[in-house]
């Protein structure tokens, strides 16, 4: 998704090896940033310590909606809320992708979409 970031924080943080892959469906502008480099930068400068900070929470707070999400609403809801929040992806990513997002299988999301 554009302007979006992404990373295993687990390994990133830890130094443990990551248990998942990231995998890129369109072309992608990669930047690769290790933790001591991170630390150094924002030590040297409180604009990119700020930035980092924020970024981090912004992505806190989406990986928290979509928990709840995945909890309190059924999946056509989960379904309607992906659509308004990212109405782009719809027409650019195969909907077995969208499927495996909300947890569901191909075939339950064709039959969501359809009613």
């Amino acid at each position: 998704m554009e302007n979006w970031w992404i990373s295993d924080f687990q390994a990133f943080y830890s130094g443990e090896p990551s248990v998942t892959s990231i995998h890129c469906l369109e072309d992608v502008e990669l930047y690769i940033l290790s933790k001591d480099n991170l630390e150094k930068i924002c030590l040297e400068n409180r604009k990119v310590e700020h930035f980092f900070r924020i970024k981090n929470s912004l992505g806190y707070v989406a990986l928290q909606k979509r928990i709840l999400s995945l909890l309190m609403t059924d999946v056509k809801e989960q379904f309607e809320q992906f659509s308004m929040q990212y109405p782009t992806l719809n027409q650019r990513v195969p909907k077995t992708i969208i499927a495996s997002y909300l947890g569901v299988s191909r075939e339950t999301l064709s039959r969501i979409t359809r009613k």
